[in-house]
């Protein structure tokens, strides 16, 4: 019987898959994009939101006062919705670029932190849903007052409401503390860049609308953004990995 040497048996093997290299780096740079993306939308849906109608509206009271603001600026809080829903889709995706910055002992962690900051974005679009645009109909639908609301504080208080609004003020804290600890252990980032990350993201979450002078205390947050995208950017023009050779097969015997 004739020997089957390692030539037969590639022969007849399906090509080892070679990775996509330009793909791969397009994908990263793609990836990269969102975090000033993020910070841009973030900042500017704060920046445009009528004073006063940050408030969640859990009482008849507190929607009793931001009806009247709402009804007078609609179509700002339209566009402020506009805004932070699709500043907190790409906060999510954001997340998702940074965590491939970690290395090492912080790998594991950032991705938690990522899956983590998913939720809480994917939430806190839920939330603002309940209070932006909602607002805005309810203040400019042809009900009395006391009707909208009413609609307005059963919608928050229910345990839809609630369950949303937990999960976000949980996570919207908790995601970047576990991604700046994956930072810090894995090296990979200067670590002024990993406290100014956790510090920027907390302030720029605590803020309510204040209007435009809100983009000032959060700027250390589009900074951070702007810097890790700039590191995540570079890291994808590295070329791919070799070829490898196909693992010996043992020769057969007659």
């Amino acid at each position: 019987m004739r020997h089957r040497t390692l030539v037969d048996v590639d022969r007849h093997q399906p090509p080892i898959p070679v990775p996509a290299g330009s793909a791969g780096r397009a994908r990263q740079r793609v990836l990269a994009l969102f975090l000033p993306v993020a910070a841009v939308l973030y900042i500017g849906g704060e920046a445009v939101s009528p004073k006063g109608t940050d408030q969640p509206i859990t009482t008849v009271a507190t929607a009793l006062k931001e009806l009247p603001i709402a009804a007078r600026h609609s179509a700002q809080l339209y566009l402020a919705s506009f805004l932070v829903l699709f500043g907190l889709g790409a906060l999510a995706v954001s997340y998702a670029a940074i965590a491939t910055l970690a290395r090492d002992r912080g790998s594991a962690l950032a991705i938690v932190a990522a899956l983590l900051g998913g939720i809480g974005a994917f939430c806190g679009a839920i939330v603002n849903v309940l209070a932006y645009p909602s607002l805005a109909a309810a203040a400019t639908a042809h009900v009395s007052s006391g009707a909208a609301a009413k609609l307005l504080t059963t919608a928050f208080n229910s345990g839809f409401g609630h369950g949303f609004t937990y999960l976000y003020f949980a996570s919207e804290f908790l995601a970047p503390l576990l991604m700046a600890i994956a930072l810090w252990r894995s090296r990979n980032v200067p670590r002024w860049l990993v406290a100014l990350f956790f510090a920027g993201l907390v302030v720029a979450q605590l803020m309510g609308s204040y209007g435009p002078i809100v983009v000032l205390p959060m700027l250390p947050f589009a900074a951070a953004m702007f810097l890790l995208a700039a590191r995540i950017w570079p890291a994808a023009a590295r070329p791919a990995g070799h070829r490898q050779e196909p693992a010996t097969v043992p020769v057969s015997s007659p």
